[in-house]
């Protein structure tokens, strides 16, 4: 493979390398997908119905759906946040949704190999070469040459590592979770198969949240934290034990970086772009990533093959542009959320009080649901404001 230069080579096959690969493909074009499999990332599994459209995900692929999310607070107070009928949220176990993905792009036409990145060469060409130790025969390594590359490989990216500088790499948390048997006979008031639990409370992550969120057979419960020395796996015995999950059979454990925070370039300014974790791309506050992963897989495809057509690099920015265009707002206010609302006990209740408010919860599921913020509703947006000021100065009544 060596002497064949290739349009794209895809480092990483989760749901941004695959989509990347997937739908250069699907246009006719040379890919290679590389992704060293037999890694799980830990992860809740949602997805919002905008996803499934956008991606032409098959119902199949859904092991369960969300109707509902309840929040709950550090005193255990509780907000249900009903999604009527708007739409619903997909649940994936990524231990099959991520597989599926690889497969698709490889009907689709693209080369599939297994392995691990090893490095790159830049050549005098302007083509890059990369490195992949083959995982069935480890005295084999492919040298793929191509003129553009997509690292998609990941919060700990070596695509990222090798090709950038080392200190340009986004904020995390880190992120645990245990995949469980769901119960056959759940106590409704712990656990519901179509409602995820959302959790702020400080001794469950004093920066972010915890959830259990049913997938169908089996369910996800975690927690993430930045916070050295917080117990994730103390935490999450914790949460399992609320939602009545203690004695449910352990399926598997799995733990990993979660970044928060969209890294300020993208791309080396000559053949290389990075999309979803690799390039930070993670929602703050959710903690959201599928969708986003997939969305950046698709505008980094088109920004390299605006590169190629034109012969310019300069092409590569257009992915972070046009993601940071339609979802930076998103992104900005998300991560003001979790920097204010997330600091303490006292303002977590506050903000679980005011989920209850009807307004509130509407506009959250449209925005999530659709993946853009309100605007068609500024009397709505007005109420809010009020209503968090007043919750701010102590001026709400909290019941």
């Amino acid at each position: 493979m060596s002497d064949h230069i290739h349009d794209v080579i895809v480092i990483g096959g989760g749901p941004g390398g695959a989509t990347a690969a997937h739908d250069l493909a699907v246009q006719g074009h040379d890919v290679v997908l590389v992704d060293k499999e037999g890694r799980i990332k830990p992860c809740g599994g949602a997805i919002p119905t905008k996803a499934i459209s956008e991606f032409a995900i098959p119902q199949e692929q859904l092991v369960s759906k969300a109707h509902a999310a309840r929040i709950i607070a550090p005193s255990g107070k509780s907000v249900d946040m009903t999604i009527g009928n708007i739409g619903y949220v997909g649940m994936v176990d990524r231990d099959k949704f991520d597989p599926w993905l690889r497969e698709r792009a490889r009907q689709a036409g693209a080369d599939y190999i297994v392995g691990s990145f090893k490095g790159l060469d830049q050549n005098a060409d302007g083509t890059v070469t990369a490195h992949i130790a083959d995982k069935a025969d480890k005295s084999k390594t492919h040298r793929i040459t191509a003129r553009m590359l997509i690292g998609a490989d990941g919060a700990n990216s070596a695509v990222r590592r090798t090709a950038f500088d080392k200190a340009r790499q986004p904020p995390y948390v880190f992120a645990y979770h245990e995949i469980v048997k769901s119960p056959a006979t759940p106590d409704p008031a712990k656990f519901r198969a179509d409602r995820c639990d959302v959790i702020y409370d400080g001794r469950i992550s004093p920066d972010f949240y915890g959830w259990v969120f049913p997938h169908g057979e089996h369910t996800s419960v975690g927690t993430g934290s930045a916070v050295k020395g917080h117990s994730l796996k103390e935490a999450t015995r914790k949460l399992r034990e609320d939602a009545g999950l203690a004695d449910c059979e352990t399926v598997r454990e799995e733990g990993a970086p979660l970044p928060l925070k969209p890294m300020r370039c993208w791309d080396n300014g000559k053949n290389i772009v990075l999309a979803g974790d690799a390039a930070g791309v993670v929602a703050p506050s959710s903690g959201e990533g599928i969708y986003y992963a997939m969305l950046t897989g698709r505008l980094c495809a088109d920004a390299a093959l605006e590169a190629i057509a034109t012969q310019r690099a300069t092409a590569l920015k257009s992915a972070r542009k046009r993601f940071m265009k339609d979802h930076g707002k998103v992104f900005f206010v998300l991560g003001m959320m979790q920097y204010f609302w997330y600091s303490s006990d006292k303002r977590r209740e506050k903000f679980v009080t005011m989920c209850a408010d009807p307004d509130v919860q509407r506009l959250t599921w449209e925005g999530y649901l659709n993946k853009k913020l309100v605007r068609r509703d500024p009397l709505a947006h007005l109420k809010i404001m009020v209503k968090d000021t007043a919750q701010l100065l102590g001026l709400a009544r909290t019941t």
